[in-house]
């Protein structure tokens, strides 16, 4: 393990992640917006009232606002009954199904009429999370949810999702994506662990098996992100815009992360059935966002991007990743039983201790530059928990297909 800082390892007890939570879902509970769904939080934790609200934050906060009621704290269920109202009505389109991606805080209008997987995978997940948590409308949503992402995203022909529809569904965007089918897995595994529905976990296992046994062992674990209609890459995609925050060009450190973990959480879903390629590839993973993306430059930190012979290209660090390094350290270490995933789970919590753990202005600092100082070339304010809420949730359950599944079933 190469550090340039030197920091003491911090392995955090449970009464520390649960304290963490608290912190971070305190802070989350300002981003109710009046007017209904979840707003964008500034860098001090003000809600930006004037920006539209946007239907992946407001489903994220959706989730972690159920996570709360699932682990006891019945005062959350104001926020998730707030979160649930906007998916079911502010941010629902009630003319052509599904969901808009973002409307006018003021008056619920669209800001755009397409409709995008990303964000619905994001309902599923929330909507999942909800009826784990008991919320009356939760399986109505669900259902809703379900039917929409079936029809509309799911292609069974490819075992894999497309990536967006304008308003009426009749034009489907000539794009692909990874980031899309990554949010999916992570929703239908949810899915499957909440309600028993074989289909959604069939579907995880078939987009698993493309993304990481397919494109990225293809490629040497660089996983392409960006696609043709028949899915070949497109591996210079945002060659000149390679900092933007949901298609950045060259290969994703954070995702290669987050594909780790799910491939694990997929494995405790099959049980027995579970292929050895899938812990097999999850640890190439891990080794590739590692090696490539962890103090890529003489700093400690992990780069936003790299091309595709492991070169930084985005050096900023944003926070997720480590969250996500975070996590997918800890699921391994206790898949492997090795000493090596505890020694950088401990590395990368006292990482976030020095430098993203916010406990002035609270949350996390969403955005470092090279130097690990705050910028916002990606991310302004601090929008999102979701991320490092579940680095602090994880290594209080037990092995699960998802973090609501867990919960529900403990």
């Amino acid at each position: 393990m190469t550090t340039s800082d030197a920091v003491a390892p911090f392995s955090p007890d449970a009464d520390w992640l649960a304290a963490e939570r608290t912190r971070l879902w305190e802070f989350a509970r300002g981003a109710v917006h009046p007017n209904g769904g979840f707003a964008w939080l500034d860098d001090h934790g003000q809600p930006e009232l004037d920006r539209p609200v946007e239907a992946w934050i407001t489903c994220r906060m959706t989730h972690v606002a159920a996570l709360e009621v699932l682990q006891g704290n019945e005062s959350a269920r104001t926020e998730l009954d707030h979160g649930v109202r906007a998916l079911r009505e502010v941010l629902h389109d009630d003319e052509h199904g599904g969901w808009f991606s973002a409307v006018d805080a003021k008056t619920h209008a669209p800001v755009t009429g397409d409709k995008t997987a990303y964000e619905h995978a994001f309902v599923l997940l929330a909507a999942a999370s909800a009826t784990a948590a008991g919320h009356p409308d939760g399986q109505a949503l669900l259902d809703d949810a379900r039917a929409i992402f079936e029809t509309h995203f799911w292609n069974d022909r490819d075992g894999l999702v497309v990536e967006s529809w304008e308003r009426g569904w009749t034009t489907l965007e000539d794009y692909r994506g990874i980031n899309a089918n990554m949010h999916s897995v992570e929703a239908l595994l949810a899915v499957y662990e909440v309600t028993g529905d074989l289909a959604a976990r069939s579907h995880a296992a078939r987009i698993i098996e493309r993304v990481v046994h397919g494109f990225a062992r293809r490629n040497d674990w660089h996983l392409p992100e960006h696609f043709t209609p028949d899915w070949t890459p497109l591996f210079d995609y945002n060659r000149d815009n390679p900092a933007d925050p949901f298609r950045p060009y060259g290969v994703t450190i954070g995702h290669l992360l987050e594909w780790s973990r799910l491939a694990l959480h997929l494995r405790t879903a099959l049980g027995d059935d579970a292929p050895d390629w899938l812990l097999e590839d999850a640890v190439a993973l891990f080794e590739r966002a590692v090696g490539d993306g962890w103090h890529a430059d003489d700093a400690d930190g992990f780069v936003y991007t790299t091309d595709f012979d492991g070169v930084p290209v985005v050096r900023n660090r944003l926070h997720w990743v480590v969250a996500e390094g975070i996590a997918t350290a800890w699921a391994l270490g206790r898949e492997t039983g090795e000493q090596g995933y505890t020694d950088w789970y401990a590395a990368w919590w006292a990482y976030a201790q020095r430098h993203l753990i916010d406990r002035e202005g609270g949350s996390w600092r969403h955005e470092l530059d090279a130097s690990n100082q705050p910028a916002s070339t990606v991310w302004a304010g601090k929008p999102d928990v979701y991320h490092a809420y579940q680095a602090a949730l994880l290594p209080s359950l037990r092995p699960s297909a998802s973090f609501a599944g867990a919960l529900l079933h403990r």
